[in-house]
């Protein structure tokens, strides 16, 4: 791997993608640091990096996709999840409006179109989300050092609302960089950063708390080899394949046979990859953070109720299960975006192809279909387990540092798409991959 890595840097074009996508990660982690104006850095940390609290849970949920900017009310609050939740919101009305649908089979203009119109999105939902942060922030009462606002009103209002705007429409631009001119996954990488930017952090306060005699080393080892094991099945499970085998008929063209071959198609465990669980959490933070600013930081309202009742990262029953559910959904929205089964049966039957057994044409497309719906259904399972366990777990451990399961799984998820990105570059230039010649890859199919 490490020979790998070494390689990357002697091919320009693949040099040029790395250090440009470090520059623009870099940028994204300074503008974390820079806060709103009229925002006291001090009173903000003390308020929001509580460790307990009734809040504790719904603001270590936000600020782990924030990359800790939500801690500090930075410029970029609100992350990348605005974006996110646009896209999710025109992929679906993508579905079920014809005229977006005819757009989206246009080709690249059409797509263009389509990303135009998720931008837009993505202004007038951050500025909701804005509104609601910046209300919120002038509601939280003052703590040791002062209160997080130093001069409520108008002015802070308006500019607090479109700085969070402006942050976010920065973040937007800078993934679609990383996608272009980058190695690719943009908005993917934006959240990665900012994950593994507190991973350091959460590895000092546990030494700490393992010092204090809070938790015990067993207790400890035994939380670390579960979420080693997660790593390895979230391994398994984006590499992992389902083998439907496929025949070509022998064709005679003048003196030459072509055909006669076996294969097989490759069938994804989980085609969503990390999306579905970055969607399925964007759209639970929406009626959380709605719910939050709501409440106005009283813990008897019954918003401030409704925000934890949905917040399964504190162990609530309600959340756990609208999470899943949104995982499972994602799982089966993504897969059925990209792949279809129709296409795939007719490019087969055009090209002399067959599945043993099975009809060319309908019937083909049939059976694609029904094995594609049971295995995606094991790989969302797998997803929602993976999400959710790690979560139980380290509470019931009591370890202080939030890292679940979809913590996780983005982290993995995305660093093997990168690595795969990567490899495919080294590979048309005849390098030894990340993989090692496939046989890792090939291991789970």
């Amino acid at each position: 791997m490490f020979d790998a890595f070494l390689n990357s840097f002697k091919i320009p074009e693949l040099r040029n993608k790395i250090l440009y996508t470090l520059a623009f990660l870099g940028i994204y982690r300074l503008g974390t640091f820079i806060v709103i104006p009229y925002v006291d850095a001090q009173s903000a940390l003390a308020y929001f990096g509580r460790t307990t609290g009734a809040f504790s849970g719904i603001f270590g949920f936000m600020n782990m996709f924030t990359g800790g900017a939500f801690q500090r009310v930075s410029i970029f609050s609100l992350g990348i999840m605005p974006y996110i939740s646009a896209s999710i919101i025109l992929q679906l009305l993508t579905a079920v409006i014809p005229a977006l649908e005819k757009l989206a089979k246009e080709g690249e203009t059409g797509r263009k179109k389509i990303t135009q119109y998720s931008r837009y999105a993505t202004v007038a939902v951050s500025a909701v989300q804005g509104t609601g942060l910046i209300i919120f922030l002038e509601n939280v009462p003052s703590t040791d050092f002062g209160s997080i606002v130093v001069h409520p009103g108008w002015t802070f209002r308006l500019i607090g609302i479109l700085t969070a705007i402006t942050g976010t429409t920065f973040l937007m631009w800078l993934g679609e960089q990383i996608t272009e001119r980058g190695i690719g996954n943009g908005v993917s990488l934006l959240i990665f950063a900012g994950i593994v930017a507190d991973i350091p952090r959460a590895i000092m306060n546990t030494t700490q708390v393992v010092r204090a005699g809070t938790i015990d080393l067993i207790t400890l080892s035994v939380v670390l080899v579960v979420l080693c094991a997660v790593v390895g099945v979230v391994v398994i499970l984006q590499l992992g394949r389902r083998k439907i085998p496929v025949s070509y008929a022998k064709q005679v063209r003048g003196r030459k046979v072509y055909g006669g071959q076996n294969t097989h198609i490759p069938l994804k465990v989980d085609y969503s990859g990390v999306i579905a669980v970055i969607f399925a959490s964007a759209i639970l933070m929406l009626p959380i953070q709605l719910f939050q600013f709501l409440g106005k930081n009283d813990p008897q309202s019954l918003f401030t109720k409704l925000a934890l009742l949905m917040n399964f990262h504190n162990g609530a029953w309600l959340g756990t299960i609208i999470f899943v559910t949104l995982i499972i959904f994602f799982c089966y929205f993504y897969t059925a975006v990209t792949f279809n089964p129709k296409d795939l049966a007719e490019n087969l039957q055009k090209y002399g192809g067959f599945v043993p057994g099975r009809r060319p044409g309908d019937a083909t497309a049939q059976y694609i279909e029904y094995v594609l719906t049971r295995v995606t259904f094991a790989g969302a399972v797998f997803v929602a387990v993976i999400s959710v366990l790690p979560v139980y777990l380290i509470r019931a451990a009591h370890v202080p540092f939030y890292f679940g399961g979809t913590s996780l799984l983005i982290v993995v998820g995305v660093a093997l798409d990168t690595m795969q990105q990567l490899e495919s570059h080294l590979l048309m230039r005849h390098y030894e991959g990340f993989l090692r010649k496939g046989r890792l890859r090939g291991r789970y199919t």
